[in-house]
């Protein structure tokens, strides 16, 4: 068996997990937003998110940021709106930087003709991670990526898995390589559609986060730099 293509998870995966206090992005988006009301926008964008997350986990609809935005009462447009994306980006800005791994692996992967794709469970708009791809020079080594927020669906379901197969132009799941650092949404996920499933275990999920199931992976790699034997060995 081959592989055409590796697709990797984003959060926790190309980007190392960062834990952080939930409400904090949210009171940057508050504050910037309406500073005399921010504690009261903090709770009801919390709510909001939370649910958008639990349908995501137990029915995996997906999502976006403003549905998020507008489910807290609030409109997702115009000035104000305006302000608050940019305190919020600029909050999530240290948590976002690209493992260091990722730009030779990506390069290795694509001389050896290995499409590299990125599938993410995401509210973010594909503007948004573009722009952090390119901060770290790694969207030009990106052949296809989908984001959940673009979408119907969220991993493990298999609609999610298909569009990033599209997007990367691979056609065959067992050729494909799927790397991601959360049993459930990315090994349990690729495994159903009939991927290769590769773990990063470096991310501490909480428990509210958990599927119902962890995926059993066909390998586990300590860092992203380990996967290039590995895919080398499959290929054969």
């Amino acid at each position: 068996m081959t592989v055409d293509a590796v697709i990797f998870d984003w959060g926790g995966t190309l980007t190392p997990w960062h834990p952080i206090e939930w409400g904090d992005q949210w009171r940057a988006y508050a504050h910037a937003y309406d500073p005399h009301h921010d504690e009261a926008i903090v709770a009801a964008l919390t709510d909001a998110e939370g649910e958008a997350w639990r349908l995501a986990r137990e029915e995996h609809k997906a999502t976006d940021f403003d549905a998020i935005v507008g489910a807290a009462g609030l409109v997702p447009s115009g000035p104000a709106h305006e302000r608050g994306v940019a305190a919020y980006q600029a909050y999530w800005d240290p948590h976002t930087y690209t493992d260091p791994d990722v730009v030779p692996l990506f390069t290795a992967l694509r001389e050896r003709g290995v499409a590299v794709g990125v599938l993410s469970n995401t509210v973010w708009p594909r503007d948004y991670h573009e722009l952090v791809f390119r901060r770290d020079a790694v969207l030009d080594l990106i052949d296809g990526a989908v984001y959940t927020s673009e979408i119907a669906w969220t991993k493990p379901h298999r609609e999610a898995f298909l569009a990033a197969m599209r997007a990367v132009g691979v056609s065959s799941p067992e050729r494909c390589v799927f790397v991601g650092d959360r049993l459930f949404d990315d090994i349990h996920g690729a495994r159903e559609v009939g991927m290769r499933a590769v773990h990063v275990p470096h991310s501490v999920i909480p428990d509210v986060q958990r599927g119902h199931v962890d995926g059993e992976p066909h390998a586990v790699v300590q860092r992203l730099a380990d996967l290039l034997p590995l895919v080398d060995r499959w290929r054969g």
